[in-house]
């Protein structure tokens, strides 16, 4: 398994770790099998979608406007952040992504992000080619 640490900036950002992925395939040498992409922190996510700024720009406002910070949740009587881990049991902690020939096979716009709920943060992905 290998790992990508990042560095978010942003209260809610997503960060395009596609070429990232592609070089630790590559790396592994795996023909043909299979690519797991993992968030180990529970106010994070991992997603496919395009890489256009409209479009990242929406989904931080999806996320913002379905679950709003600061609406009573139990959870912030702890730390104040329960919006950021509601945000992630939407996103998901994982992909799978199929490895033919060497290459993930991704369709043409689609790109994969690590999605912070809860930065800025060192964050910390895991990737495993199977």
């Amino acid at each position: 398994m290998e790992r990508i640490e990042l560095k978010t900036r942003e209260s809610t950002e997503l960060v395009d770790i596609t070429e990232k992925v592609k070089e630790l395939v590559k790396y592994t040498g795996v023909e043909s099998g299979i690519c797991v992409i993992f968030t180990r922190h529970t106010t994070s996510g991992i997603i496919i979608n395009e890489n256009e700024a409209g479009m990242k720009q929406d989904i931080v406002t999806l996320l913002n406007e379905l679950v709003p910070k600061g609406k009573g949740y139990l959870h912030d009587r702890i730390d104040n952040n329960a919006h950021s881990h509601l945000r992630a049991v939407l996103l998901g902690t994982s992909v799978s992504i199929p490895v033919d020939r060497g290459e993930l096979v991704l369709g043409t716009w689609q790109s994969i992000f690590f999605v912070e709920c809860d930065g800025p943060r060192r964050r910390e992905v895991c990737v495993n080619v199977v």
